[in-house]
């Protein structure tokens, strides 16, 4: 756009200068010409009305006087409004105009550009002293017209292909100089998107190449602090389960035997129980994170019916008697990760139950693109509208469910099952309160 804008103000002061000096030019010349043949043909005239009969005068202009093609002569004394002889009956003094007409009463020679009949003319006005007579004569400018109009197309198809030139080069110029900067824009967003072994090539200018070298500087310390964080959460949870495995045993047991302890002793064994199953199933959670985040975990899709899956999910988790709304056009079979669509509806369920009071119901619909929503409501007291993107990070959770009980993984679990899936999700309103979280998943509809 600045080459173009550059390249317009360029054409148009050059088209304005080189016309104007051409058009100042030829008018010039022009009106040279013009005041040359006139003096001629007046001194014509003037030999005319010595040698000849005066009365034969209005035959000569008329017959004999060679004026340019559309031009005319008028002659006409001082002191008559009239003229007293003409090369065009069809035109008197009265065509010329009243300055110039005026000038050579006063006994002057002038010129004068006028428009008769529409047609732009030099005039030119000669005082012949000798009988107080003025000659006045016109010249067209059609030719001259003419010829400034080719002048101006020829500068303005000229400009036209500079303007475009100058366009074409400032694409190629300024796409050349900002490839480098969205090389690195799309390789920011690759990483961004997960793909941290994503690096720019070499370049072969020096400055280019230090924007490069500096970028994958940067990218190979992000990748390293990012592996290092998730083998690191990796190994811990790794070396949690065993001392888990043993205490979540040794717990069970003092949990059978209850009735031998003190009551005292019971409600202490209660929150231990209660504790150690909420870490044991955080550890899980963070194993399962670590394999998503580390991309060893793949699809598995599989033909099931849609609603029977969901039912038999629901009743799994605590929620045989749960009404599941099917809207029309719902698929009946679909293609899908059956592992990964049971954990992303069970932890909706468990996160209902927990936080929200438990499920009202489960809704089914199709959408564009064959895509599948799965949305679960609950009558809770919602979400904040500045909570709803952040309460699927991990360990994060709502203002209204900090003091009840979860690991604050499972919608973290949701949202990363759905995006390996391709899908994503979210949370909204449900109408007449309470929460309604969504899922859209891609789904391969079977007829």
């Amino acid at each position: 756009m600045f080459f173009a804008f550059i390249a317009l103000l360029a054409g148009i002061v050059l088209i304005g200068v080189t016309y104007g000096f051409a058009r100042s030019n030829l008018l010039d010349g022009e009106v040279a010409a013009a005041k040359q043949q006139a003096f001629v043909h007046a001194d014509d005239v003037r030999a005319r009305l010595t040698n000849s009969d005066p009365t034969e005068i209005g035959d000569y202009l008329e017959n004999s006087l060679r004026t340019v093609p559309g031009g005319f002569a008028v002659l006409s004394s001082g002191d008559i409004d009239s003229s007293d002889a003409a090369s065009d009956q069809l035109y008197t003094i009265a065509e010329f105009p009243t300055r110039l007409v005026d000038a050579v009463r006063a006994k002057k020679t002038g010129t004068q550009n006028a428009q008769i009949d529409g047609q732009d003319y030099v005039t030119v006005g000669v005082y012949i002293a000798e009988y107080d007579t003025g000659y006045y004569e016109a010249f067209p400018l059609d030719e001259t017209e003419s010829t400034l109009n080719a002048i101006l197309t020829a500068l303005a198809l000229g400009a036209a292909g500079t303007l475009l030139l100058a366009t074409l080069f400032g694409l190629a110029t300024s796409r050349r100089l900002l490839r480098p900067l969205s090389q690195v824009a799309d390789a920011a967003g690759d990483i961004a998107s997960g793909g941290l072994d994503t690096r720019l090539e070499p370049e072969s200018d020096p400055d280019l190449d230090r924007l490069a070298g500096s970028f994958n500087e940067m990218a190979d310390a992000v990748q390293t602090r990012i592996e290092r964080e998730a083998r690191f959460a990796s190994d811990v949870s790794h070396e949690l389960r065993s001392p888990i495995t043993a205490l979540t045993a040794a717990v069970e047991v003092l949990d059978a035997r209850r009735d031998d302890i003190p009551e005292r002793t019971q409600q202490a064994l209660d929150v231990v129980v209660s504790q150690v199953r909420r870490f044991d199933s955080m550890v899980i959670d963070l194993l399962e994170l670590a394999r998503l985040d580390a991309g060893a975990t793949d699809l598995n899709i599989e033909q099931l019916e849609l609603v029977d899956l969901t039912r038999r999910i629901a009743a799994r988790y605590g929620e045989p008697d749960l009404p599941i709304v099917v809207q029309r056009r719902t698929p009946k079979v679909v293609e899908i990760d059956k592992v990964r669509f049971e954990r992303i509806l069970g932890n909706l369920l468990e996160n209902a139950r927990n936080h929200g009071g438990g499920a009202i119901r489960i809704e089914l619909l199709p959408t564009k693109g064959r895509r599948i929503r799965v949305a679960v409501e609950d009558g809770g007291p919602g979400v904040a509208s500045g909570e709803r993107h952040r309460i699927f990070e991990r360990f994060a959770r709502g203002s209204a469910a900090r003091h009840r009980i979860g690991t604050g993984l499972g919608l973290a679990l949701v949202a990363e099952h759905s995006a390996a899936m391709g899908g994503e999700a979210w949370v909204e309103d449900r109408v007449g309160g309470g929460a309604r979280f969504v899922v859209e998943l891609p789904a391969e509809v079977q007829t």
